[in-house]
């Protein structure tokens, strides 16, 4: 089975990455893929995104989590074992007919708990400490057992905005990563950071993968392959002069070209000239307010929900953007849609 492991990450925060993540896996399930969605950020926005209160207190009861994420690693982190099977939560919407194929593996806010245990592990795996790669792997074996008990097609990851232990094993567990920011200063200085510190993590995991001193102990390759930005433009910009908008979203391609792909950039584009930039995302006003209280994805919702009048028109319009986006994600990642779209 060829998964694709998909990281969306930024270490600047307020960015849109979850709603990313979030309607991404649902249009990808829409046209066809087994999905699974993989809630890596502590705080667990995504879980909420997708599951009702009441699931979510079912899930999340008082003392042992053995539903969550971090519940798979507790073995690991207690030191009695290695990591329990993970818990697949199927998501389920009026719109699947048949069997659902969009699954979530559940966040936990104490899966910040494993974040010492992680920076802790790190040196010694140059040491050839077996204990100390299956932590540092146990993301990934997760990820792996994940994708043959659902026969995934594709596995998409939201992590938190910062560059801890969480987000190195993340990270390395990954096949590509995908960059959504906003156009302003702080997301272009996590441009400038984020570019180093993947290619100092790729070379400090290939130097440890040589020292891995288990023939069984099959490990992650640390790809880690960035392949693209996405910028989402929020209506919080009203206060903001628009030459000063225009100017922080002109300066992205040139940023990322050397920052985060280390090469020269040599050409004057513009960000809708940019191969790298895999999508431009407008600001959908009322609808994501909707889709949170609706839990469902914006493209599904009905008058019902709310979506009545322009908003009919714009819920078709979101289709369009993540289905078009979902697409071109899929032609540099190696996944598959099916023909059938």
């Amino acid at each position: 089975m060829n998964t694709q492991f998909i990281a969306f990450f930024n270490n600047k925060g307020g960015v849109g990455k979850t709603s990313l993540v979030y309607h991404l896996a649902w249009m990808y399930s829409n046209l066809g893929l087994r999905v699974v969605a993989v809630d890596l950020d502590p705080q667990a926005n995504l879980t909420s995104a997708f599951l009702e209160e009441e699931r979510l207190e079912e899930l999340w009861p008082e003392g042992n989590h053995p539903y969550t994420i971090f519940g798979c690693v507790q073995p690991l982190i207690r030191a009695i074992g290695d990591i329990a099977n993970p818990h697949l939560e199927y998501v389920e919407h009026q719109q699947s007919l048949w069997e659902t194929n969009l699954a979530l593996l559940v966040g936990d806010l104490s899966l910040s708990g494993f974040e010492d245990q992680l920076s802790e592990v790190w040196p010694k795996c140059m040491d050839g400490d077996e204990r100390a790669f299956r932590v540092i792997s146990a993301f990934w074996r997760m990820m792996q057992k994940t994708a043959i008990s659902h026969q995934t097609d594709l596995i998409l990851i939201d992590l938190g905005p910062n560059l801890g232990a969480i987000n190195r094993a993340a990270l390395i567990a990954s096949d590509y990563v995908v960059v959504p920011m906003s156009p302003d200063l702080f997301s272009l200085q996590g441009l400038r950071n984020l570019g180093p510190t993947l290619r100092r993590w790729r070379k400090n995991w290939q130097d440890r993968l040589q020292q891995n001193p288990a023939d069984d102990l099959e490990l992650p390759k640390g790809r880690m392959q960035p392949v693209g930005y996405v910028v989402l433009q929020h209506s919080a910009r009203l206060d903001r002069p628009v030459k000063a908008f225009n100017r922080w979203i002109a300066r992205i391609p040139k940023v990322y070209q050397e920052d985060v792909l280390d090469q020269t950039f040599s050409n004057n584009i513009s960000v809708a000239e940019d191969p790298n930039c895999l999508a431009l995302l407008k600001n959908y006003q009322s609808l994501m307010p909707m889709s949170q209280e609706a839990h469902k994805p914006m493209f599904y919702l009905k008058p019902a929900d709310g979506a009545i009048g322009a908003h009919t028109l714009a819920v078709k319009k979101v289709y369009e953007d993540f289905k078009q986006l979902a697409h071109k994600i899929a032609e540099q990642t190696e996944v598959n849609i099916p023909l059938k779209d």
